[in-house]
């Protein structure tokens, strides 16, 4: 069975497509929104506007890499996150969609969250079908949250921890911005980083399980102001946000120890993050960029899932 996964975020225009018996993924395509420079995201409205535009060019182009005749269900990204109240207008772009396509073909249509789709992506592209029914610490880190979650194995998810004030994607959005970078920035300000070659101490301020990063865009504009590079800047701000996930980490280690941590969200995609926990942290996991940035492939998968067709019993 092949299922099809549509996500429509507030960062990018997303599809996939997930073949249930070979048990990978097909093909996937993935548009950014256009942000005019110096700016730190889009309104609602405009995010709408990209991605009705970006859809039907993106399934065409999934077209030419599978059959798209093929798909017998669809998984789509309804909201954020799993919790009530939980909303945001461009998710409905993908709903509209998904519902088209499944009302024309008579197919089944599974709505689930863009963050569950990002939990699942990260969980099948570092083990597989393996995680999956399993109890799990997971990370969400991106520009719209830095949560810490448990994942029961009935699928449950709960937010245990989180940030307080600012989210790490948009400290380091409004750093890369701040120095002319595209958005989102999160790219261009791990390869600044990788250019420091000084060593960094980095600040983190933790409580428990939640965090509070508003202090790390003051303590970087300072840097800034007292001379020192972009580069050190850069490096400071990411081994602060992978140090303030360390913090975390380690107190719910306390209270779920022994269970395996997983790393998802766009600010994952950062080596240098990955590098200062992979040191600290011997149950973390972490995965490629395509997995844990914005993406369908989750979704599709969660789709298959929701109506038994994966995994199977031979995969």
């Amino acid at each position: 069975m092949l299922t099809l996964g549509l996500d429509t975020s507030n960062y990018a225009t997303s599809l996939a497509v997930f073949d249930t018996r070979a048990g990978e993924v097909v093909c996937d395509c993935k548009r950014f929104l256009p942000v005019r420079p110096g700016q730190l995201g889009l309104r609602q409205s405009d995010a709408v506007f990209h991605h009705t535009a970006a859809l039907p060019e993106l399934l065409e182009e999934l077209g030419k890499k599978a059959d798209l005749t093929c798909i017998e269900a669809v998984g789509v990204s309804a909201k954020p996150r799993p919790v009530e109240g939980s909303y945001m207008p461009c998710f409905l772009v993908g709903v509209s969609a998904a519902t088209a396509f499944c009302a024309a073909r008579g197919l089944p249509l599974v709505k689930t969250t863009h963050q569950q789709g990002h939990l699942a992506a990260a969980m099948f592209a570092a083990k597989g079908a393996e995680l999956f029914g399993q109890e799990l610490l997971v990370f969400h880190v991106s520009g719209g949250t830095t949560d810490l979650l448990h994942l029961e194995q009935t699928g449950q998810v709960t937010t245990i921890g989180t940030s307080t004030d600012l989210y790490a994607g948009q400290a380091v959005d409004r750093l890369g911005v701040r120095l002319g970078f595209p958005f989102p920035a999160g790219a261009q300000v791990s390869a600044c980083a990788a250019a420091c070659k000084e060593d960094v101490h980095p600040r983190a301020s933790v409580r428990g399980y939640d965090c509070s990063l508003s202090g790390l865009q003051n303590q970087c504009e300072k840097l800034l102001a007292q001379g020192q590079s972009e580069a050190y800047v850069c490096k400071y701000c990411l081994l602060s946000v992978a140090k303030t996930l360390y913090l975390m980490a380690k107190a719910a280690q306390a209270d779920f120890p022994g269970l395996p941590i997983v790393f998802a969200g766009g600010v994952m995609s950062s080596t240098l993050v990955q590098m200062y926990l992979h040191t600290r942290l011997s149950q973390a996991l972490f995965v490629p960029g395509k997995f844990a940035s914005d993406n369908a492939i989750g979704v599709a998968l969660l789709a298959a899932r929701e109506v038994g067709a994966w995994p199977t019993i031979s995969g």
